[in-house]
């Protein structure tokens, strides 16, 4: 049985800035792209049977510096979609929204690109990226290629708790993580690695 393998992309502008990166797609920044020529002596060894990718140019252009042949897009991989806080901190939310926390305060809807989405909306797709790579962790290693948010809620479900739960798995940009079984049961077996 093979490992799923989570990479989060390399640094943005935006991620660098603390602002909220959804559904815009900006490319990496030089340390994002450093970020990721770093990260194949964490692949290196490693049987990866297939790997997917956010749409999002931040996450394929990581995959590719990364060494990784992306065997397709999933735009259930897309980041959270943070409505009417795309592009905004959580400090400058704060100041209208006093102790505002995303993963119990959810997001304002925005624009019709930026409808935001409810952490349970995020869960729903999560779950079905993972329908979709259980079975071919049989043949040995799968990559995703994605976002911080996104895949801090991936991971919670993989290990069977509520996405809100996502909350508890800091990721950092430019790192590897790895999930796995012990006896049987979904555990992590690796978590915010960064590239050497």
């Amino acid at each position: 049985m093979g490992e799923l393998i989570i990479l989060r992309h390399g640094e943005t502008e935006w991620s660098r800035d603390r602002r909220h990166t959804g559904r815009t797609d900006l490319p990496l920044t030089e340390h994002g792209e450093e970020q990721a020529r770093s990260l194949p002596p964490l692949l290196a060894g490693r049987r990866i049977v297939r790997t997917f990718s956010s749409p999002a140019e931040r996450a394929r252009r990581t995959a590719e510096l990364a060494g990784l042949k992306v065997d397709g897009t999933d735009p259930d991989l897309w980041e959270w979609d943070y409505g009417g806080y795309e592009g905004i901190t959580t400090a400058a939310i704060q100041e209208d929204r006093p102790g505002w926390f995303l993963w119990a305060d959810g997001v304002v809807p925005g624009d019709a690109e930026h409808p935001g989405e409810t952490v349970e909306q995020v869960g729903e797709r999560t779950d079905r990226v993972l329908a979709r790579v259980r079975p071919l962790l049989a043949d040995g290693d799968v990559a995703l290629v994605a976002h911080g948010h996104v895949l801090r809620v991936l991971t919670a479900r993989y290990l069977g708790l509520d996405a809100a739960h996502g909350r508890s798995f800091a990721l950092d940009t430019g790192t590897l993580s790895t999930l796995g079984t012990e006896h049987g049961r979904p555990v992590i077996t690796s978590w915010n690695v960064p590239a050497p």
